[in-house]
């Protein structure tokens, strides 16, 4: 009897051993969602610390409710299917948070800096006035492209906005204008630059520079912080992240949320210890390579 009763107990706390086991796994994705980035150096520290309070929410619940560890994973495991079911936060969501959890050493070792070269090989005049021209053209209190950069700011990653604040709105609108925009050359004869406006009612179609005057406006329409950088037959847009801490939590949200992509590299100009990234059409990721080094001119909006 008493040797039955021995082989029940271990049984029962090999069970238990196993269900802790389930219960941390899509706890610690969770609970990493409302925890605000913590970068130390090179180290994204959050994400540990979301692993280590999973395992210590559930030895607790081990330790002082057995009998609710079974229930709990249950529980969890239905809400995950159901949010699966419904595009809600379900299991590709959680081995999505779990990638990143375990790149947690990112730092500068994956970031490259190219460096800026201004090179003004124009006249004063064309090119005065072209960045005259192209300033012009953003008009960010506009209605139509307010409603328009709130509505898709809001549209993705709106469930990490607790870890991540007004980064997500800023990465939820740049998903949204470059997974839609669609490349229609201008006239080989005529230069046109359209508003972010003309470029909306026109489906997201247009130019390099149609794209750069939609970014930069949509963005700054969020309270964003963009600029236009003008290269050889190529205009492209870019965010400014802040100082280097500020970087740094761009970087891991970028990492985090477009863990999809093939991100190799953090491609960014500093000056003055703030640091813009590359939010250009060709980039599938906030901070994706650049087409150009050369630079004819920044125009600060």
């Amino acid at each position: 009897m008493n040797q039955a009763q021995d082989k029940y107990g271990h049984t029962r706390k090999v069970l238990l051993v196993i269900l802790s086991i389930i219960a941390v796994i899509p706890l610690a994705p969770l609970i990493n969602r409302y925890i605000p980035p913590l970068v130390l150096g090179d180290w994204n520290l959050d994400l540990t610390v979301s692993i280590i309070l999973a395992g210590v929410l559930t030895f607790l619940t081990l330790r002082l409710f057995r009998f609710l560890l079974l229930p709990a994973v249950g529980l969890l495991i239905l809400v995950l299917i159901y949010n699966q079911l419904t595009n809600g936060y379900g299991f590709g969501n959680m081995l999505r948070d779990y990638k990143t959890m375990v790149q947690n050493n990112w730092g500068k070792k994956e970031q490259k800096e190219i460096d800026l070269v201004l090179r003004p090989t124009f006249f004063d005049g064309p090119l005065t006035k072209t960045v005259k021209s192209l300033r012009s053209k953003v008009h960010a209190n506009d209605s139509l492209v307010r409603n328009y950069a709130v509505k898709h700011s809001v549209a993705s990653f709106d469930e990490y906005y607790p870890k991540y604040g007004s980064q997500v709105r800023i990465l939820s609108l740049f998903k949204h204008i470059n997974s839609n925009f669609k490349y229609v050359s201008d006239s080989e004869r005529d230069e046109y630059f359209a508003t972010a406006r003309e470029t909306i009612q026109n489906g997201l179609g247009g130019d390099c520079d149609d794209h750069t005057i939609l970014m930069v406006t949509c963005m700054k329409a969020i309270g964003a912080h963009c600029r236009m950088i003008l290269t050889d037959g190529h205009l492209y847009p870019e965010l400014l992240c802040g100082d280097e801490k500020q970087f740094e939590m761009m970087q891991q949200a970028v990492i985090h949320l477009f863990g999809n992509e093939a991100i190799d590299n953090m491609y960014y100009h500093e000056q003055n210890g703030q640091y813009w990234i590359n939010l250009d059409y060709t980039a599938r990721y906030p901070g994706g390579p650049y087409v150009s080094e050369t630079a004819y001119a920044i125009i600060n909006l």
